[in-house]
């Protein structure tokens, strides 16, 4: 191994539709990680990767640092604060505003006790003009002494070539952490579970909250074609209705949408079947958040 070669982790923290996961999307080339407008829709820490020949960023995706509402919220809140402490570079992204509103100073005073490193990531400049960006460049380094502050567009993925190099820069000596053609640590169950569930949030819009969950109940390779059986969860007996529609247009709709990302993250032909179940304010229950995936790391 390279002596110079580096390797670290890195963890995205902002609010909620700020653009982490589409951020690290755009960043590893793969569709890991849910992207919806709706906030709290992150479930597990994923650990994605990225491996080049300067070295190795392992990608630690938490959910926004919001006032939490329930104890899913209270779950999300710990873990992305937790987070700060445990790694080797911060990642903020903001929007481009001069305005830094409530939710933006909480943050602030959250890294005035992180000893780690904050590149403050300014997403969505294809939204603005260029020359409105120093003025937010301004306006955010008044606020704290950011290591570095890179404005990118995670959609279209402008500079983020050079947010890659810039973290890599705060990343210490040493070797990977993982194999060279590795790209998240999440096991295929899970992503085809946020795939699923990311779809639904979709097409359901506004129609019902965003506490519903997906349970893959079987997931089988036979004859080149992947088979999985999975269960969308909901919290009331009105969202059921919904989700299905229609002599179940809407829930063939979500299959259909997911169907297509799901045979392109594994390759493969996939025949997708949902399910439905009613699963009573299971967000404020300890045992079924770890058993739809959210859950407290075992080491």
């Amino acid at each position: 191994m390279n002596e110079n070669y580096k390797s670290g982790f890195v963890t995205l923290i902002g609010r909620p539709n700020v653009g982490k996961s589409t951020l690290m999307n755009q960043l590893i080339g793969q569709k890991i990680a849910i992207t919806s407008n709706k906030p709290q829709t992150t479930r597990n820490r994923i650990q994605t990767v990225l491996t080049t020949d300067e070295g190795q960023i392992v990608f630690v995706d938490t959910p926004g640092i919001h006032k939490a509402k329930n104890k899913l919220g209270e779950y999300m809140v710990n873990v992305a604060e937790k987070t700060l402490n445990e790694v080797d570079v911060v990642l903020w992204l903001v929007e481009p505003t001069d305005f830094i509103g409530a939710g933006e100073q909480h943050i602030i005073e959250k890294l005035k006790n992180v000893m780690t490193p904050v590149i403050l990531v300014i997403n969505k400049i294809d939204m603005v003009k260029r020359e409105e960006i120093l003025t937010f460049i301004d306006v955010y380094r008044k606020e704290y002494d950011f290591a570095e502050i890179v404005p990118v567009s995670a959609r279209n993925g402008d500079n983020t070539d050079e947010l890659v190099k810039v973290i890599m820069q705060y990343l210490p000596y040493g070797p990977q952490f993982y194999d060279e053609d590795t790209i998240t640590d999440q096991p295929e169950r899970q992503i085809v579970a946020e795939l699923i569930r990311e779809k639904a949030l979709h097409c359901l819009q506004e129609e019902i909250p965003h506490g519903i969950a997906v349970a893959i109940d079987s997931m089988k390779m036979q004859k080149k074609v992947m088979h999985i059986d999975a269960t969308i969860i909901c919290e009331r007996d009105s969202h059921k209705g919904i989700i299905i529609g229609k002599q179940g247009s809407m829930l063939k709709k979500i299959g259909s949408t997911a169907r297509f990302e799901i045979e392109r993250l594994l390759d493969c032909k996939v025949n997708l079947k949902l399910w439905v179940k009613v699963q009573k304010n299971w967000r404020d229950s300890d045992f079924l958040m770890k058993n739809f995936g959210y859950r407290e790391d075992e080491n």
